[in-house]
C-alpha cells in the first residue's frame, strides 16, 4: 500500500488534522489485538472519508464492510443532524470489540450496525443513500455495486476501497499469472470507468479509492 516515498507519505500525514482520542485508541487497539490490522482505514484515509462526508452532509450512509468501525466513525462525522449510517459486516467475532467503540462515540445513536451477509441485507434496506462505502470482500465488489446502485440518489456517491490492490492491478505483464482478487478488481475498475451512469475518479490514496458519482 506504500505508493508514495515514505518521506512524502509521512509529510502528508504530519500535515493532516489528527485523529480524535477515540479513533487513536481504536487504531492502537486494532493493531494490538485484531488480525489483519492493515484492513483499518487509518489516519490519512480516515480524514479523507470524514472530509468527504463533511462536504456532503449526508442524511443516509451505507457502509459494506465494518471491520473494527474506524471508517464508520469517520464517515459519521459529516452526517446531517438527523442522519444515520448503516454499516454491515459478516464477522460476528468482531462485534463486541466494534460495538464497544461505537457505544463510546458521540455517534452511537446514528450508527445502525448489522452483522450478516451484505448480499442478503442490502435488498431489505428501504433507505435512499447519499453515500455508499464499499470495503468488503473483493470478489463481490461488482455484486455490491449492482445491489446498491438503485438505492443511491442522483448526485450521490459510491466509494470503493482497495481498488489499487497494493499496486497489483497496474503491475500486469504479458504472460504473468493474475490471481483471482486482482483480476476481479481489474474488471471492477474497468466497469466503473465505463459505466455511463456515473462519472468517476480513481484516487491513489492509501490502497486506492474509486469515487463514482451517480448521474
Amino acid at each position: 500500500m506504500d505508493f508514495l516515498p515514505k518521506n512524502i507519505d509521512d509529510y502528508s500525514k504530519n500535515h493532516t488534522s489528527p485523529e480524535d482520542d477515540l479513533l487513536a485508541c481504536l487504531n492502537r487497539e486494532t493493531h494490538a489485538k485484531i488480525l489483519n490490522s492493515r484492513m483499518l482505514s487509518g489516519h490519512l484515509q480516515g480524514r479523507v472519508l470524514a472530509m468527504f462526508s463533511q462536504m456532503m452532509r449526508p442524511e443516509r450512509i451505507l457502509e459494506i464492510g465494518t471491520y473494527t468501525g474506524y471508517s464508520a466513525l469517520c464517515l459519521a462525522e459529516g452526517l446531517a443532524q438527523n442522519g444515520k449510517i448503516v454499516t454491515i459486516d459478516v464477522n460476528e467475532e468482531l462485534e463486541t470489540f466494534t460495538r464497544e467503540f461505537f457505544n463510546k462515540s458521540k455517534y452511537a445513536d446514528k450508527i445502525d450496525y448489522r452483522i450478516g451477509d451484505a448480499g442478503k441485507i442490502i435488498p431489505t434496506l428501504a433507505d435512499t443513500f447519499d453515500l455508499v462505502f464499499i470495503d468488503a470482500d473483493k470478489m463481490n465488489y461488482q455484486k455490491y455495486y449492482d445491489l446498491v446502485f438503485d438505492k443511491v440518489r442522483v448526485g450521490g456517491y459510491i466509494i470503493s476501497d482497495n481498488v489499487l490492490w497494493s499496486g497489483k492491478v497496474a503491475d500486469i505483464d504479458e504472460g504473468k499469472k493474475i490471481d483471482k482478487d486482482t483480476q476481479n478488481l481489474i474488471d471492477f475498475n474497468l466497469m466503473c470507468h465505463n459505466d455511463i451512469r456515473t462519472e468517476n475518479i480513481l484516487m491513489p490514496i492509501r490502497d486506492g479509492l474509486m469515487i463514482s458519482r451517480v448521474l
